[in-house]
């Protein structure tokens, strides 16, 4: 069974999204074990230098990533690779059909992810080239993630 982790920096705020997180959650549960881990993001202010706050969330999130060695990294990102539905389910496919069974997928805070986080991730991928908030950047990366289930796995949801 394919272990996810989902590394993200910020916590989901309104009710509604945590509904859809548990809904998802509860649905990818029969295909993949999901693990999601928060983390506090960086205040900061108009005054504050953003590279240096992508940094030190960047140290976060490295500190989330000791002893992951063996996970395939994916780093959610703008300018990433974009992905249709049915590419990402081959996408996990090839992933599985090569024995990869940990991924860890980072969600970056509201100024993206810091320049080191992405040289390091083995696969940048984006959501869709329009701006999503962070929290709805989540609930849709589970989505997918089911959605890519349901179709590798031939289930009707995806037509």
């Amino acid at each position: 069974m394919l272990h996810v982790n989902i590394i993200c920096l910020g916590k989901l705020k309104e009710k509604y999204w945590r509904e859809a997180e548990t809904e998802y959650l509860k649905r990818l549960s029969a295909f993949a074990k999901v693990e999601i881990k928060e983390l506090k993001e960086e205040s900061f202010g108009e005054k504050n230098n953003p590279d240096e706050v992508r940094q030190k969330e960047a140290l976060k999130i490295k500190s989330a990533l000791v002893g992951r060695a063996d996970s395939f990294i994916i780093a959610l990102d703008e300018h990433g690779k974009p992905f249709s539905s049915i590419l990402l389910a081959s996408e996990l496919n090839n992933l599985t059909n090569k024995q990869i069974s940990n991924l860890t997928i980072i969600i970056g805070g509201p100024l993206g992810l810091h320049e080191s986080i992405l040289k390091s991730a083995d696969l940048k991928i984006s959501l869709s080239s329009l701006t999503f908030t962070h929290q709805m950047a989540r609930v849709i990366l589970l989505e997918q993630i089911y959605r890519a289930m349901m179709i590798n796995n031939g289930r009707k949801y995806h037509y």
